[in-house]
């Protein structure tokens, strides 16, 4: 446990539960945790704040996810870059400009210090760049529309990216964020949503799909 990254293992030993569990846990998104490649890692201090958070019973539900309270067409935008900085960088942009932002450089930075630890593409053309930062006052959301190829995300089926959706949260949203991770990585995984958002050159169109 003096790594600050922390195998599927070394989780399970500190945590007194099964690999399986753990593995189970990240898969469902239950337990910070992120790929590297195809294999599970955690960051220490993200582990350590969600077994204080289970401890303290502050480990709550937040409620449903409200789409119209956390995105609007304002943060919707069209990209045109073929690398994953550039595209990141524009769409931390233009998170900063949502009031719950307090700190864009901040925000950005830590979006691509994550990026570069784990990749955030989840396959099927899909990237969810997400942080959490005590300078963010609520959970917001802008999605990026890239009209290109973005080739360099890594991601595990090798399906370029093309959708961009990256989540801003306050430090103590932990399950709001993990909920809302879900939500849209269950919701994005519709074939015709995502072929929909693609065709679309209307920040309002987009936003209606996502919010029907």
């Amino acid at each position: 446990m003096e790594d600050d990254i922390l195998t599927i293992e070394e989780v399970a030993k500190y945590l007194r539960v099964s690999e399986r569990t753990v593995y189970d846990w990240a898969q469902k998104g239950e337990i910070p945790s992120g790929k590297i490649g195809t294999v599970w890692r955690f960051k220490k201090d993200e582990i350590e704040h969600w077994v204080n958070q289970r401890l303290s019973g502050s480990s709550r539900n937040d409620g449903e996810i409200k789409v119209k309270n956390i995105i609007s067409p304002e943060r919707i935008i069209f990209l045109n870059h073929v690398t994953k900085h550039d595209a990141l960088v524009e769409l931390s942009d233009n998170l900063a400009t949502a009031p719950q932002i307090k700190d864009a450089k901040e925000l950005q930075e830590e979006i691509l210090k994550r990026e570069e630890l784990v990749s955030t593409a989840i396959g099927r053309g899909i990237a969810i760049p997400h942080v959490r930062l005590s300078s963010i006052t609520d959970l917001v959301v802008s999605l990026g529309i890239s009209k290109c190829d973005i080739m360099d995300f890594s991601s595990l089926d090798d399906v370029p990216v093309r959708i961009v959706l990256m989540i801003g949260a306050a430090y103590n949203q932990h399950n709001y964020y993990l909920q809302t991770l879900a939500y849209f990585t269950a919701k994005l995984k519709d074939q015709a949503l995502r072929d929909a958002l693609l065709k679309s050159e209307d920040p309002v169109e987009v936003y209606n799909l996502l919010t029907k």
